[in-house]
């Protein structure tokens, strides 16, 4: 009898990227072959935990005999393929999709990579010219598809607006929100099933909303808090970072983050506790833990109050601030 053929059964598939040949599994996307390799290809809406999107296109590397250049992060590798991930077709785009990002969108607060690649390829989102005045807190929420402003030419279009906070536990900065999708994932098929949040408008109306633009509260956010995980520009961010971040007193340099179990029930979930000044600013979970996938429910992502409160023990230059988040409105 023979057996069906699978990814395992199958031989080896054999490419060439950057004129060095590599062999991966059967299956394995153009990403996988560039990492397995050692090659570094900037990603801003991929993450392994999640169902490519292929929205962002930084990614983008050239096939040989294709007619536009195509997302390493869900293209497949294929028999006898020849990628060139740094030729000038991947640099101009990969510069020109950073220009874009940068004109439009605060990314103060993205990961340390995204400065790097502005530098690496030259980006000059200033060039584009000053960015427009914020809008009011609600106008890009009642914006309708089809219908634009005008253009007046002197200044770059923005999407900033006023933070979203209404409630304590997290705050939802659009003005950094560069629509990789990650959230909306996080939230729905591939970790929560919540499906609390969507992408609502098109074109540059185009943004994440709760249904109907509700508050949380008043939707089917169940606050675990996933989407903050997986957000890579700022854009959902902890109350208690934001406030510390109000207060400059938020300092990266002076935290430390220690791995633990959450105390809450018997599942086992990985912690990753950054504390600052002895106090507990944020709490994330390891993506490579087997359990969590780096996702968290509400009480293991949010429940550690129990352990600040230390009373006349033990006093902090940020409690107060860290206080602050726990009260309904910012003040």
């Amino acid at each position: 009898m023979t057996l069906p053929e699978t990814s395992e059964t199958r031989e080896a598939v054999r490419l060439t990227i950057d004129g060095a040949p590599v062999e991966v599994r059967p299956g394995a996307t153009l990403l996988e072959a560039c990492r397995q390799m050692g090659t570094d290809v900037p990603t801003l809406c991929y993450l392994e935990t999640l169902t490519p999107v292929n929205v962002c296109r930084i990614c983008v590397v050239e096939v040989e005999r294709n007619r536009t250049l195509v997302p390493a992060c869900s293209r497949i590798a294929e028999e006898g393929m020849v990628v060139k991930t740094d030729s000038d077709r991947v640099r101009h785009s990969r510069k020109m999709i950073l220009e874009f990002l940068g004109s439009s969108v605060d990314l103060s607060a993205a990961e340390d990579e995204v400065g790097e690649w502005m530098r690496q390829y030259q980006a000059e989102p200033a060039r584009y010219g000053p960015q427009s005045e914020p809008t009011v807190a609600g106008e890009r929420d009642r914006r309708h598809p089809g219908h634009h402003g005008e253009v007046n030419g002197r200044t770059a279009e923005g999407v900033h607006q006023p933070t979203k906070v209404d409630n304590t536990l997290y705050v939802r900065d659009y003005s950094r929100c560069i629509l990789c999708y990650k959230c909306v994932e996080a939230c729905g098929i591939d970790a929560q099933g919540t499906y609390a949040i969507a992408v609502a408008g098109r074109g540059f109306d185009a943004r994440i909303s709760t249904e109907m633009d509700l508050p949380l509260g008043d939707g089917a956010c169940v606050f675990c808090g996933n989407c903050i995980g997986v957000c890579p520009t700022g854009a959902l961010m902890f109350r208690s970072e934001w406030e510390l971040r109000r207060a400059e007193l938020w300092d990266p340099d002076a935290q430390s983050v220690t791995r633990t179990v959450c105390s809450y029930c018997g599942v086992g979930c990985n912690l990753e506790l950054h504390t600052q000044d002895n106090r507990i600013v944020k709490v994330t979970s390891p993506q490579d833990h087997d359990v969590t996938s780096g996702h968290l429910c509400i009480k293991g992502r949010f429940g550690y109050d129990y352990v600040q409160n230390l009373g006349d023990v033990d006093r902090s230059s940020i409690d107060e601030v860290l206080a602050k988040a726990r009260r309904p409105a910012p003040e």
